[in-house]
């Protein structure tokens, strides 16, 4: 691979395990998701400890807390702070029309390995920049062409996982794990992470959200300002 694109340090079954893990454990808490925690404990117990402790937190917290708890918290955590949502083209691009162009990018990766997703928000159905989307797809359709997703948004990951830790979010364990799995961010990596965290994602409007939009944070909004937006 590129210097861009250096060779993963883990083994192959071990990204796969650890990040089809996070991809789980990052999705909307239901019945399912409860009955299938065993069967993740189980594949997360064969990881090395430095992923498997982090996966395991959220599997304990999972399994701890009532159903419709999980389920408030995970609506405030992911749906409702942009600076925690779970669209990684949103990071960099924000309400802006290079936001479309980014999820096309996508799109083209994935008919590369002949996976076709029909995401369509209005049904419930996820974009393909969605991180459980792109993890469910580096562990079990392409992890080559999943590797050079997560590296090429390695500063939007490394974000989320801040605001996740800044906020104390119970899932913050899941994103340490996956990218304890990646390269650490450094040189100009680094800097566009402080840039970004400083100031937000570009917030140029395009007159509507077609992309996804996460919702305003209520405490990145001045007083008097109108928020909207849907997930």
């Amino acid at each position: 691979m590129s210097a861009r694109h250096p060779e993963p340090r883990h083994p192959a079954p071990v990204l796969a395990t650890a990040w089809q893990s996070a991809s789980l454990l990052l999705g909307y808490p239901d019945e399912r998701l409860i009955d299938d925690l065993p069967i993740v404990q189980r594949a997360v117990a064969g990881l090395p400890v430095e992923l498997a402790g982090r996966l395991d937190e959220v599997i304990g917290h999972l399994r701890d807390t009532p159903l419709p708890d999980l389920q408030i918290a995970y609506v405030d955590t992911f749906d409702s702070r942009r600076r925690c949502n779970l669209f990684l083209t949103y990071f960099l691009h924000g309400d802006t029309r290079k936001r479309g162009l980014a999820l096309l990018r996508f799109k083209q990766t994935y008919l590369r390995s002949g996976f076709v997703l029909d995401a369509d928000p209005a049904q419930g159905e996820e974009l393909p920049d969605h991180l459980c989307v792109v993890l469910e797809y580096a562990a079990t359709v392409d992890q080559r062409l999943g590797w050079r997703l997560l590296l090429d948004h390695r500063a939007s990951l490394e974000l989320l996982r801040m605001s996740l830790r800044d906020t104390g979010s119970s899932w913050v364990g899941a994103l340490d794990a996956l990218c304890a799995t990646l390269p650490p961010v450094k040189g100009s990596e680094h800097d566009l992470v402080q840039r970004l965290a400083l100031e937000g994602p570009p917030a140029e409007e395009v007159g509507m959200t077609p992309y996804g939009t996460p919702a305003f944070d209520a405490a990145l909004v001045s007083p008097g300002s109108t928020t909207g937006g849907s997930r």
